[in-house]
C-alpha cells in the first residue's frame, strides 16, 4: 500500500527539494549579470565593494544584493584562482546565507562555496568567522582564499596556536579571519578574564560559517573547552577527610564497582555528619545542605579513593608520587593525573606529597560558544544522519545540495566474516587483486591501532609500497591523501585523516606542483617541468578510471552512520566511477553489541565454512538499525549535558555582561553606593528582626558586623536606647555615616584614581567569587545524581541549587566589595593592573581522552627567546606539545623531543 506522503514526493518532491528549488530563480538572476560583469575591468570589478557598502549605507539589506555580489564574487574567483563556481555552488552558498547547513558531498568545492556568502557578510564591517577544525586547514584557505578577498578590497585574518594578543586583536579586526573552533572559544574565555576593555582581541560574534560543521558541533563538543590554573594548598583538608574513611564500617556504604560508584548510606552519612561537625567542617544542619556541596565532593572522593581504587592495579606509588596506570594497556601514565581533586585524594590516601589541584577558572562548551553568533552556517558532507541534533541545539536546517554530476560509485552490500581473522584476509586478498589492476584502494579503519595492525599484515604479505594515516601531522598528512588516486595507490587511513583534501584520481595536481616546483624560479626550466608533472597527471587519471576509479574498502562498521558515509564519500567525486565496500566480522564492537553470539550460533549450525561470508541487503538495514539506536543514544547523552551546561550558561552571560559594563564605565560611584546600601539593609534585616521588640534587638552584633564590614565604629548601642527609635532611623543612620566615609576617600583620592580603584576592587573580587563558584557547580554537578535514588529530578534540583549559590555570590560580592573599598587607602604609586593568573588550556579529545592542549596558554605575554631553529642548544626548556623549534611543523614530542625522551 503506497502511502499519501509518497504519492506526494512522488509528484511535488521532498522538502529538501523543494527548498533547493526555491533557489533557482536567484541563480537565474545571478547568471544574468554575468556578461555585464565579465565586460568590467579588474579596477571596476573590485570598485564593486565600495559601491556595495555605500548601498548597504544608504539602508539596503544584504538579502538584496545577494544576487549582484555573488556574481561579483564568481567572475573574481574565475579571474583569481581560476575557478568559476558551478550553479549547485551558487545554491550551497545561499544556503549558507540563509544560516542553514548545505550539505556537499567530497569534491564539490565546499571552501569555494563559503566564498560567497563570506564575500556579502563581511559587506556589513561586523567581520566574518570561517571556522576550521585545524590549524593547516585556516592556514592554507586563508593564504588562497585571501587572494580573492584581497582582490576585493577585503582584509584577512588567520588565528593558529601561538599567536600573541597583538596579532589576535589584528586578526580579528580584518574583514574576515579563518581560525579554529578551539582557538576562537579560548579567545572567548581569556576576553573575559581581562582588567581592560582595549586588551580584549575579539570584536563580538557576527556571522560564523563551520567547515567540517558536523566534527566540530557534534564530534568535538562533546567535551568542554577550560582554562585553569592552580589553587591554593588545600592539602590539610584532604588529609582531614581522609582520616575519617577508615572509621567507617561496610553498612556505613554501598559499592557498585561496574558503575564505579560509590555512595555513603544513611547510617554512613550521620556518621559522618558527626565527624565533620566535630571537626568544624559541617556548615548548616546536613551534610547535604548547599553550603557543604564542596565538602560532600570531596568525601565521595575520599570513599572512591580507598574502596574504588587498588594500588598496584589502578595506580603505583612510586618517588612520592601516584602514577595512573592504563587499565587497557598496563602501562604507566606518569603526567597524567584524575581530576576534580580524585588525585589528591589518592595522594592523601597513600600518605605521599599532596600536589596542588587545578581550578576550573573559565569554561565552554562549543554548543554555547557556537549559539551565541548572531548568525551561524556551516557545511558539510556528512550531516543529514544528524539533522534533529543540528535542529535542536542550534537551529540549523539541514538541506542536501545535488552534485554538479551524477555520482557513479557502487556501493556494494556488507560481507560479514566470522571472526576478525577471516575479515582481515579477505581485505588482504581484495587489496591484491585491485593493486594488479592498478586500481587506487583507500582502507579506511576506526582506529590508529586497527590500522597499524592491518600494515603489519599487509607487509607479512609482501606488500611494500602503501601509506599509512592517523590524524596526527594534518599538512604531510594532506599530500598523502591528494594523492592516494595515483592508480595502485594503497592508502590505510583512520576515518580522522585527510579531512579537507580531495582524493583526486591520478593525484591532486596543484599539490603535487607545489611540492615538485618548490625553490624553481619562474622561466624555461620550470614551465618545462610543470608542463611534463600535468601530461603525466592526466595519463595517471586516464589509467586510474580504466581501473574503475578509486576502491573504498572500510574493515569496520562506525557507530555513527556519518563516519561511514564520510569513508564512502572519498569516491566517486564529481561524477568519476568509484566503488565501495565494507568488511565486518562478528567480532567488531558494533556486531558484538547487538547481540552477534545467536547470529554466530546460528550460522555454524547452517554450515558456514572459515573464510566464507554472508552477503544481504537484510544485513545492511539491521546495522543500520543499530547505529540508529547508537546515534540516539549519544544525542540524547549530549542533551542531557547541554542541559546541565545551560544552567551555567545562563549564570556565565550575566557575569561576562557585567564585567564588560565594569570596564566600559566612566563612573562606577552609584554601582558601590547601590551595594553599599544592599549591604546596609542586609545587617540590620539580619539583626532588627521584622516586628521585633527594641529589646529584642541584636544591637551588639550589628555594631560588630558595621565594623567589620564598613570599617565604621558607631554607637549602635547607644541609638537602639533612645526613645521612639525605628528600625528605619538605624538603616539611615547607617547609611549616611556610610555615604560621607565614602565621600571623604573619594575627595582625597580624586574621582579618576577612585574610579581606577572601584573598577579593578569589583573585577577582581567578581573574578575570584566566580571561580569558587564554578568549582562549586563542578562539585554539585558530581553528587546531584543521587537525587534520582530519592525520586527527586536531578536537573531540577540542579536549577534550584545552581540558583541559591548565584544568589549567595552576589550577595558575598557586595560585601567584599563594600568591605575593600571601606577601608582602601591610597599609595603614592602609578596604579599596577593586577597580575593575571597563570593559565592551562584544555580541550579532551573525545575520541582519545588525550588532552590536546598540554602547554600554558599564559595570559600575561611571556619573555620572548630567541631561539635558533638549527641549533637546539638555544631553545632552552620546549614543552612536549609545543610545536619543535626546527620548524618542521611537528609537536616537538613527535620530533626532536623523540630524541631526548
Amino acid at each position: 500500500m503506497v502511502s499519501f506522503g509518497g504519492i506526494a514526493r512522488k509528484f511535488f518532491g521532498s522538502a529538501n527539494d523543494r527548498r533547493v528549488r526555491s533557489y533557482r530563480s536567484r541563480v537565474a538572476a545571478i547568471g544574468a549579470l554575468e556578461e555585464s560583469i565579465k565586460a568590467l575591468t579588474d579596477e571596476q570589478l573590485a570598485a564593486k565593494t565600495q559601491e556595495f557598502k555605500q548601498q548597504i549605507a544608504e539602508g539596503k539589506s544584504l538579502d538584496d544584493l545577494l544576487a549582484p555580489a555573488f556574481a561579483v564574487v564568481r567572475e573574481a574567483s574565475r579571474r583569481v584562482l581560476g575557478m568559476r563556481p558551478f550553479d549547485v555552488q551558487l545554491t550551497g552558498g545561499m544556503i549558507l546565507h540563509d544560516g542553514d547547513i548545505a550539505e556537499m558531498k567530497t569534491g564539490e568545492g565546499k571552501t569555494l562555496v563559503a566564498t560567497l556568502p563570506v564575500y556579502l557578510n563581511a559587506l556589513s564591517g561586523k567581520g566574518v568567522h570561517v571556522v576550521t577544525v585545524n590549524d593547516y586547514l585556516a592556514s592554507r584557505d586563508a593564504a588562497i582564499m585571501g587572494r580573492l578577498y584581497g582582490f576585493l578590497g577585503l582584509t584577512t585574518g588567520v588565528i593558529v596556536h601561538g599567536l600573541d594578543d597583538e596579532q589576535r586583536r589584528a586578526a580579528y579586526a580584518c574583514d574576515i579571519t579563518y581560525a579554529t573552533n578551539n582557538e576562537l572559544g579560548f579567545d572567548y574565555l581569556r576576553d573575559n578574564m581581562k582588567y581592560d576593555r582595549g586588551q580584549m582581541v575579539q570584536r563580538g560574534h557576527n556571522f560564523a560559517i563551520v567547515d567540517e560543521v558536523d566534527s566540530i558541533l557534534i564530534d568535538e563538543a562533546r567535551t568542554p573547552l577550560i582554562i585553569s590554573g592552580p589553587l591554593d594548598d588545600r592539602s590539610e583538608l584532604y588529609n582531614t577527610i581522609d582520616a575519617f574513611i577508615p572509621a567507617l564500617t561496610p553498612e556505613d556504604y554501598e559499592i557498585d564497582e561496574k558503575q564505579r560508584s560509590a555512595i555513603f548510606s544513611e547510617v554512613g552519612t550521620e556518621k559522618l555528619e558527626n565527624l565533620l561537625r566535630q571537626a568544624g567542617l559541617l556548615k548548616g544542619e546536613s551534610l547535604y545542605d548547599v553550603e557543604n556541596v564542596a565538602i560532600v565532593h570531596h568525601i565521595n572522593n575520599a570513599l572512591k579513593a580507598h574502596k574504588l581504587f587498588q594500588r598496584d592495579k589502578d595506580y603505583i606509588v612510586r618517588n612520592d608520587e601516584i602514577v595512573i596506570i592504563d587499565e587497557f594497556t598496563g602501562r604507566m601514565m606518569p603526567g597524567r593525573r584524575y581530576s576534580e581533586g580524585q588525585h589528591q585524594a589518592l595522594e592523601a590516601k597513600e600518605k605521599v606529597t599532596i600536589q596542588p589541584e587545578n581550578q576550573t577558572l573559565a569554561s565552554i562548551t562549543f554548543q554555547n560558544y557556537f549559539r551565541m553568533y548572531d548568525k551561524l552556517a556551516g557545511m558539510t558532507g556528512t550531516a543529514a544522519t544528524e539533522a534533529e541534533e543540528f535542529s535542536n541545539i542550534y537551529g540549523l536546517e539541514v538541506v542536501e545540495v545535488p552534485t554538479n554530476l551524477p555520482i557513479q560509485r557502487i556501493d556494494e552490500d556488507d560481507e560479514v566474516y566470522r571472526t576478525v581473522e577471516e575479515k582481515f584476509k579477505a581485505i588482504i586478498a581484495e587489496i591484491r587483486e585491485a593493486h594488479q589492476r592498478n586500481q587506487p584502494v583507500l582502507v579506511g579503519t576506526t582506529s590508529i591501532e586497527k590500522s597499524e595492525l592491518l600494515a603489519a599484515m599487509l607487509k607479512k604479505e609482501g606488500f611494500t609500497q602503501f601509506s599509512v594515516l592517523n590524524a596526527r601531522y594534518h599538512e604531510q598528512e594532506a599530500y598523502i591523501v591528494s594523492q592516494a588516486g595515483v592508480p595502485g595507490a594503497v592508502t590505510i587511513a583512520t576515518n580522522m585523516a585527510g579531512r579537507g583534501t580531495d582524493i583526486q584520481l591520478g593525484g591532486n595536481i596543484d599539490m603535487r606542483l607545489e611540492r615538485d616546483l618548490e625553490g624553481l624560479e619562474p622561466g624555461p626550466e620550470r614551465d618545462a617541468k610543470e608542463a611534463a608533472i600535468r601530461a603525466e597527471v592526466k595519463q595517471l587519471k586516464e589509467k586510474a578510471l580504466a581501473a574503475g576509479g578509486l576502491y573504498v574498502i572500510a574493515s569496520e562498521r562506525h557507530e555513527s552512520r556519518r563516519i561511514d558515509n564520510q569513508l564512502r564519500g572519498r569516491s566517486g567525486r564529481q561524477g568519476d566511477p568509484g566503488r565501495s565496500k565494507f568488511y565486518l566480522s562478528l567480532q567488531d564492537d558494533l556486531m558484538r553489541i547487538f547481540g552477534s553470539d545467536r547470529m554466530d550460533g546460528m550460522l555454524q549450525k547452517l554450515g558456514l565454512k572459515e573464510g566464507e561470508a554472508i552477503v544481504h541487503p537484510w544485513i545492511n538495514k539491521a546495522l543500520e538499525r543499530a547505529q540508529k539506536k547508537v546515534e540516539a543514544r549519544n544525542f540524547d547523552i549530549r542533551k542531557n549535558l547541554l542541559k546541565y551546561d545551560d544552567v551555567t550558561n545562563d549564570q556565565r552571560k550575566v557575569i561576562f555582561e557585567q564585567r564588560i559594563e565594569l570596564m566600559d564605565a566612566t563612573d562606577l560611584t552609584e554601582t558601590v553606593a547601590d551595594m553599599r546600601h544592599e549591604v546596609v539593609d542586609m545587617l540590620v534585616t539580619k539583626h532588627i528582626p521584622e516586628r521585633a521588640y527594641a529589646e529584642q534587638w541584636d544591637a551588639r552584633g550589628l555594631k560588630e558586623e558595621v565594623q567589620r564590614l564598613l570599617n565604621l565604629d558607631l554607637p549602635i548601642e547607644d541609638w537602639v536606647q533612645e526613645e521612639g527609635i525605628a528600625e528605619d532611623d538605624i538603616r539611615e543612620r547607617l547609611v549616611s555615616a556610610a555615604d560621607a566615609a565614602a565621600r571623604d576617600r573619594a575627595e582625597r583620592f580624586g574621582p579618576e584614581i577612585m574610579t581606577y580603584v572601584e573598577r579593578s576592587i569589583l573585577l577582581q573580587t567578581l573574578d575570584h567569587l566566580w571561580r569558587e563558584h564554578i568549582v562549586n557547580l563542578d562539585h554539585l554537578r558530581s553528587v546531584v545524581g543521587f537525587r534520582g535514588y530519592a525520586q527527586r529530578d536531578p536537573l531540577q534540583e540542579y536549577k534550584a541549587e545552581a540558583f541559591e549559590l548565584f544568589q549567595a555570590l552576589l550577595a558575598n560580592l557586595r560585601e567584599v566589595v563594600t568591605a575593600q573599598l571601606m577601608r582602601v587607602e591610597l599609595v603614592r604609586e602609578a596604579p599596577q593592573p593586577p597580575e593575571p593568573p597563570v593559565m592551562q588550556a584544555h580541550h579532551l579529545d573525545p575520541s582519545t581522552g588525550e588532552d590536546e592542549f598540554a602547554q600554558p596558554a599564559v595570559f600575561a605575554a611571556e619573555e620572548s627567546v630567541d631561539r635558533d631553529p638549527a641549533n637546539p642548544a638555544t631553545w632552552g626548556k620546549v614543552g612536549r606539545n609545543e610545536l619543535c623549534p626546527c620548524g618542521s611543523g611537528k609537536k616537538f614530542k613527535h620530533c626532536h623531543g623523540v630524541l631526548t625522551a
